[in-house]
């Protein structure tokens, strides 16, 4: 199971990699790449599939942490969607958001888990 949880680990950070860094590299010009909803939805997925693996390896998890982290990543991933069908609803304050609920994402992650 830690080679699994391994992989998955990797391909959620991947996928906030990605998104963070599609975000603050365009804002110069704002305009929202594909790649961020696949990476959002990648690393929401892996995710996911993380708490069910530590659920079935039976690891203690806070649901309290789980819950935060999944209703920001789902957030993320609602803005990512909107964003690549609404273009013009683009812009330098959407992508802040994007990417500091990304930063925060991963802020949780780490100071509180």
């Amino acid at each position: 199971m830690s080679i699994l949880m391994g992989i998955l680990l990797v391909l959620h950070m991947v996928g906030w990699a990605i998104v963070l860094g599609a975000a603050v590299t365009n804002m110069r010009e704002p305009r929202l790449p594909k790649g961020v909803t696949h990476g959002a939805g990648t690393a929401v997925v892996a995710g996911i599939l993380m708490v069910g693996v530590a659920e079935m390896s039976g690891w203690e998890l806070s649901y309290a942490w789980v819950t935060v982290k999944l209703l920001v990543g789902l957030t993320i991933l609602g803005l990512s969607i909107y964003g690549s069908h609404n273009p013009e609803k683009v812009s330098r304050g959407f992508l802040g958001a994007v990417a500091g609920l990304t930063v925060l994402n991963i802020a949780v992650a780490v100071l509180w888990g």
